[in-house]
């Protein structure tokens, strides 16, 4: 087995409580940002992360309510407005004066396209990769879309995206989800994902935690979000990396993304929903070679 490589863990203050981060790779190298999704933590992120270090300092963070940083309750605390402020928190302390390359999965991804749309951080994202995520508010549209123009292939993509959509369903409920993790799912997580996905992953100890405050990602902005859906356009260039093998988002939610994406790259790989899990070398071949194309200004 290789050795992982070296890494520093350290805290940032954010605007709402402290954040533990991770980095590996030279302090003056230009900064990739990791964002991880649900139910994980950074530590989704470290293979992918030694990958990245030889060429960039690489940044991962636990975001609110998972890993090692603060946990809210609530709605509220929730929200993307408060997770973007969590974010410029993070790129104020680690790249001031640099913009950063911004990766996400899951509902890193969800976030991140927040950030990569946020006006107030035009010139702080250099470039922008999401997988297995999409914009809240572009989805919005894309369903508007598919019910307007209700022809056989556009309803039979909104019912499939539907039915995979159930859990977002279900997260909805009072105290129903979080006493699942507690008492059946944090126990079986590991076993979940391999039987579903056919990817391995490391049981974490703060696994019931991450399940448990992670739902209120779900709570605070899908419906909001997807009923009343805003224009936001992105700031920078973006990667989409479509998983054709994923069991929660359908790829056709990335078809028509021109329209809210100017400089846009879409790849579409034959993988399961966690890739970056089950793949780190391929996914991070992904990234660098973006980073290092010719839609990203060096």
């Amino acid at each position: 087995m290789t050795a992982s490589l070296p890494s520093t863990c350290f805290d940032i203050q954010g605007p709402d409580g402290v954040l533990r981060a991770e980095s590996w790779g030279p302090a003056d190298a230009p900064v990739i940002v990791l964002v991880h999704g649900y139910p994980d933590n950074r530590s989704e992120w470290r293979e992918v992360a030694e990958q990245l270090a030889d060429q960039y300092r690489v940044v991962a963070y636990d975001v609110r309510g998972a890993g090692d940083s603060f946990k809210p309750t609530g709605r509220a605390a929730y929200r993307l407005d408060r997770l973007t402020a969590d974010f410029k928190a993070v790129i104020d302390a680690v790249s001031p004066n640099r913009p950063v390359h911004l990766v996400g999965h899951d509902w890193g991804s969800v976030q991140s396209w927040e950030f990569v749309t946020e006006p107030s951080l035009k010139g702080r994202i250099a470039s922008y990769v999401s997988c297995s995520g999409p914009c809240l508010d572009h989805m919005g549209f894309w369903l508007r879309g598919r019910l307007s123009r209700p022809t056989p292939r556009h309803l039979y993509q909104f019912v499939i995206q539907m039915l995979k959509s159930w859990y977002v369903y279900m997260f909805q409920l009072p105290w129903w989800p979080e006493a699942q993790w507690r008492l059946f799912i944090g126990k079986h997580w590991p076993t979940l994902v391999r039987w579903t996905e056919g990817t391995i992953i490391t049981p974490r100890p703060t696994q019931v935690s991450d399940g448990m405050h992670g739902v209120w990602l779900y709570r605070a902005n899908v419906f909001q979000r997807v009923m009343a859906p805003r224009e936001r356009h992105a700031q920078a260039p973006v990667m989409v990396l479509v998983a054709t093998k994923d069991n929660f988002v359908s790829p056709w939610l990335s078809e028509d993304l021109s329209r809210w994406v100017p400089s846009l790259e879409r790849r579409e790989i034959k993988a399961a929903h966690w890739v970056n899990v089950a793949d780190p070398v391929g996914f991070a071949s992904h990234v660098r070679s973006f980073i290092q194309g010719p839609k990203v200004a060096r």
